[in-house]
């Protein structure tokens, strides 16, 4: 390649670059957060105390608002992911820290202490682990359901890639929601979630669903990393087509100047149109907004899951034996 070429093709992918930090580098205003700082975030902060939390690990732009409600989730497993995915800001390497025996007990007591109605336990990726962790959720459930029985559990999990039978060692605790979040579009899981498969993670939540039926199945889809309208969609119906009850949609906001950069920033009415997208689709539930998390209101939402069964079930039960049974 010519020397004035190869200078040409540099200062294109420069002024590239710029534009594109132009573009969005400043956040829009429906994605500015008001910090609170309240008695009951202190609160949260205090219970949380020698647990760790994905709330301030991922830097989640809701930790003041969830805080304050005295909600959190907590991460187990330790503080080190063993994948790279680029739009994470947990702490990637390999993780030396062996499983902490006493984990389940102060995960269960901070639930107890805080008077949790809900509880989401997820963890880092430990590919290092025969069992990719199963366990680990597995006796962190039993634990809580033993100190604190009214506690509904929702568990937010990696992938287990080449992990036989870590579903069946989940499925023996049964929680009460089954998450496995897809991240992204199947084009670009090769750039954002480098060692994981599009296709495995839909086949581990169709799985879950056929060992778990009872179990509500959910996801969650970042937005904004580069994906198309198009493949926005196909990823809402192969989530669909694959068992999941509900679907959670946020906008991807970059942790620091090393992770993946911010494609675009979808208004408030692109996310108004996703959901009815997927409402359309036949989920359970669908939360799609900029700040939508996996976590975020998860208290809230699964009372509105079951409440979306219950009314499901009704429905289907008048359509069999007639609206005479709803005198």
């Amino acid at each position: 390649m010519a020397l004035h070429t190869m200078i040409y093709s540099y200062r294109e992918s420069l002024l590239s670059e710029f534009y594109q930090l132009m573009r969005c580098g400043n956040k829009p205003e429906w994605l500015k957060v008001r910090v609170r700082a309240d008695g009951f975030a202190k609160t949260t902060e205090a219970a949380c105390a020698g647990i760790i939390t994905v709330c301030a690990e991922s830097k989640c732009p809701n930790i003041s608002e969830c805080w304050s409600r005295k909600h959190a989730a907590f991460m187990i497993l330790g503080d080190t992911c063993s994948r790279r995915c680029t739009y994470c800001n947990i702490k990637k390497g390999c993780p030396s820290s062996p499983v902490d025996p006493k984990e389940p007990e102060k995960i269960a007591n901070a639930v107890v202490g805080l008077g949790l109605r809900h509880v989401v336990i997820t963890s880092v990726t430990r590919d290092d682990l025969p069992d990719g962790g199963a366990s680990a959720f597995r006796d962190v459930i039993v634990c809580v359901r033993t100190l604190s029985p009214k506690t509904t559990i929702e568990i937010l999990v990696p992938d287990f890639l080449n992990k036989p039978g870590a579903l069946e060692i989940i499925a023996t605790a049964e929680p009460n929601v089954f998450n496995h979040n897809i991240e992204t579009v199947e084009r670009l899981f090769g750039i954002v979630r480098p060692g994981a498969s599009y296709r495995h993670s839909l086949k581990l939540l169709q799985e879950a669903k056929l060992i778990m039926p009872k179990v509500f199945t959910k996801s969650g889809l970042m937005v904004g990393l580069g994906e198309t309208d198009e493949q926005i969609e196909e990823t809402i119906c192969d989530l669909r087509k694959h068992h999941v009850d509900f679907i959670t949609i946020g906008q991807y906001l970059r942790p620091s100047q090393a992770h993946a950069p911010v494609d675009r920033y979808l208004s408030p009415a692109e996310f108004e149109n996703i959901k009815k997208l997927s409402i359309e689709k036949g989920f359970l539930m669908v939360s799609a907004s900029a700040l939508t998390r996996s976590s975020y209101h998860a208290d809230k939402d699964f009372e509105k899951l079951v409440a979306a069964r219950s009314g499901l079930q009704i429905s289907s039960t008048q359509k069999k034996y007639g609206s005479s049974l709803t005198a």
